[in-house]
């Protein structure tokens, strides 16, 4: 008796990933799938190119096919951001139908709180808009959303035909949970509450033809994190941290996160790295200094840059003018260094693409 399509794709959902624990038709990685004259070829694709279990996934798919009875399986494994069609599968949510115009997208994280990391998030936004990207911030951080401070956010969203219009800030589409919560009011959420806010701010968002959505992420690796990478396909992950030895092991692990999640890396940011005396002009390294760039290159992930501990940023952050609105500062011209770096990477990232076919 003839193999159907069916047969094939029920024989296909037994492979599953042992990283997300679900079989890769349901994931959507299996794409154009052909059945017919005693043979059977298809391709299995990852969205990210960080996958480490391409090739056994692709030697147990093609098994599970062969033992249907066909001898001639011919099996392709690709990784990256192009992809063939998925017929009969069930994919989770993807870019092109929560966030379609929008281009790279970028989560901003760090392993523990307190090392600035929302300063940086608005900062590279800035910067990035500053160079002629059309940029959108988006506020995951829904226990402590500061974005809107960080932004000078005077201006409410509204709903315009059932979407919400996001405030547009220094020419930047910002949305976060501080819109729509009491001031003083705190966020009490398990999971399927913190999904369902990521879900909506992603596709019920008017964020339009944007070439950044910049992501501000909670401190950690919680829900948000998780919900995040299995809604959408990241283009990558900034991870930023301070010098100092306790910042760097934290943040390794937000690393682990996301490499277990299969999101690149895109690079390390390096924030309160130094302090220069506007007195003296001496410089000195209060959180110590180089922690993060000899932690990247020791990991093999590129080392974005290094911004300065300088009270003007925390002045301007205050008041909701990111220092990246003046390139003439040297603080403000560290933004730009990195956001020039970051842009690089995300470059490379979106261009990498892997194939292998399985014998």
């Amino acid at each position: 008796m003839p193999v159907s399509l069916q047969d094939v794709l029920h024989a296909l959902s037994s492979v599953r990933d042992p990283d997300l624990n679900r079989d890769i038709v349901s994931l959507g990685f299996v794409k154009d799938l052909v059945v017919g004259d005693g043979r059977v070829s298809f391709t299995i694709h990852f969205p990210t190119p960080a996958s480490t279990v391409k090739q056994q996934l692709g030697a147990t798919a093609k098994q599970a096919v062969q033992l249907l009875g066909v001898s001639d399986v011919q099996v392709r494994v690709t990784s990256g951001p192009a992809g063939g069609t998925a017929p009969g599968a069930a994919p989770m949510p993807q870019m092109s139908n929560l966030i379609p115009q929008v281009k790279y997208t970028v989560a901003v994280a760090s392993g523990k709180g307190g090392v600035g990391k929302s300063t940086v998030a608005a900062n590279l936004a800035v910067a990035l808009h500053r160079t002629g990207a059309r940029v959108g911030l988006m506020d995951t951080d829904v226990y402590g959303p500061s974005i809107p401070i960080l932004m000078g956010g005077h201006e409410a969203p509204h709903v315009v035909d059932g979407k919400i219009e996001p405030p547009v800030e220094y020419g930047i589409k910002i949305i976060s949970m501080a819109y729509f919560l009491p001031k003083d009011e705190a966020v009490i959420w398990r999971g399927p509450m913190l999904h369902k806010t990521v879900s909506q701010f992603l596709g019920e968002v008017r964020w339009g033809e944007l070439d950044y959505l910049l992501m501000d992420l909670p401190p950690g690796t919680g829900d948000i994190q998780l919900s995040l990478s299995q809604t959408i396909p990241l283009t990558g992950a900034v991870i930023v941290s301070t010098p100092q030895d306790l910042a760097l092991a934290v943040a390794s692990k937000a690393i682990a996160m996301f490499q277990k999640l299969r999101v690149p890396i895109l690079g390390v940011v390096e924030n309160m790295s130094y302090y220069i005396c506007p007195q003296c002009g001496h410089r000195e390294g209060i959180f110590g200094h180089g922690g993060a760039r000899a932690a990247a290159e020791k990991m093999g992930y590129p080392f974005l840059g290094e911004i300065p501990l300088d009270v003007s940023i925390r002045a301007a952050s205050d008041n909701g003018k990111p220092v990246a609105l003046d390139e003439s500062t040297a603080h403000g011209r560290a933004f730009h260094e990195v956001a020039l770096a970051l842009a690089e990477q995300v470059k490379r990232a979106s261009e990498q693409t892997e194939e292998i076919k399985i014998e």
